[in-house]
């Protein structure tokens, strides 16, 4: 064999086979054992003398690569290895926008609880909704003390001392609710002739009403409760509701000016009406002790005072006769 056609077999080996260790050398692990060469197939082709020194790199047909049919890694085996650039804290943040709170549920009780918040009435026929929730607190403003008389002649009484301050952010929210609310229970609890029973003591400057909410309950009162109105009298007034009243004179009926009358103690209120159902709070009932107390010091006082000056007028008329 000739070194042309050694270096031809070389090569067509080393094609079919070219990670394979020289089968020239031992095998690493396999020092003193004999040799052994590897004993490989290679396809039938033509050693022809005649062929020239180019067309011995020609690679026969059946060694055609087809590049295609090669595993070629795909795009999305590196998808998985892709570092993320993006922060974490933004990834976090847009998942939680991404999150939807779901809606609650409404169940019957929570509806029917919805509705009692909320009172419909009709005032000078036009609807008008009440948030009752809002005048929660000062409900108490208004309450029926029974009946006078030998008819249905009912007795409201009005407890100002339960108003809200004036220095509340949404008093004129309250005060809006509290009219109507007022005004619509006025109605339910009147039935035929009824008198009103203002408590006035106790109650700061602060919770005292307006002229302006005062007017217009008289105002926006059913010509009805107008006329069946007999009495409306005033426990503990101030000066400052005696002021009020003698402002919105002129602008108020004779009629019912003559119905109002000023009473400075309980015990003068039990003279004019029953008081068994009538509900007073606690401190105008303090107050009206102390009231009470204080007259009874100055009667006493003023009465010491009256006994000391006789003596002294007599006293005189002798040292002037001596």
């Amino acid at each position: 064999m000739t070194n042309r056609h050694i270096i031809f077999k070389t090569f067509i080996d080393f094609l079919l086979n070219p990670l394979a260790p020289p089968t020239s050398l031992p095998l690493q692990g396999q020092v003193g054992v004999a040799s052994q060469r590897k004993k490989l197939s290679a396809p039938r082709i033509s050693l022809s003398l005649d062929q020239s020194e180019d067309d011995l790199f020609d690679t026969p047909d059946d060694l055609d690569i087809n590049v295609d049919d090669l595993d070629t890694p795909d795009e999305a085996d590196y998808t998985d290895h892709e570092i993320d650039w993006e922060e974490p804290q933004a990834s976090q943040s847009e998942s939680v926008k991404e999150t939807v709170e779901p809606i609650p549920t409404y169940s019957a009780q929570e509806e029917r609880q919805d509705s009692k918040l909320w009172r419909t009435v009709i005032i000078g026929e036009q609807e008008h909704r009440i948030n009752m929730k809002s005048i929660e607190p000062y409900q108490k403003v208004i309450s029926h003390g029974g009946y006078y008389g030998n008819g249905a002649n009912a007795i409201i009484v009005f407890a100002a001392c339960f108003l809200p301050d004036s220095d509340r952010e949404d008093y004129h929210e309250i005060m809006e609710n509290l009219f109507l609310y007022v005004i619509s229970t006025l109605e339910l609890m009147v039935a035929e002739d009824y008198m009103i029973v203002y408590l006035n003591g106790a109650t700061p400057h602060r919770r005292t009403p307006g002229f302006n909410w005062l007017k217009r309950c008289y105002q926006m009162i059913d010509r009805r409760l107008r006329k069946n109105l007999k009495s409306f009298i005033i426990v503990h007034p101030s000066w400052f509701i005696r002021t009020i009243l003698a402002i919105t004179k002129p602008f108020i009926s004779s009629k019912f000016s003559s119905k109002i009358k000023y009473v400075n103690s309980l015990a003068e209120l039990k003279e004019l009406i029953p008081m068994e159902y009538v509900h007073i709070p606690e401190c105008i009932i303090r107050q009206d002790e102390e009231l009470r107390e204080a007259a009874e010091n100055s009667k006493i006082s003023s009465f010491l005072q009256g006994s000391e000056n006789p003596q002294e007028s007599i006293a005189q008329p002798n040292a002037s006769s001596s």
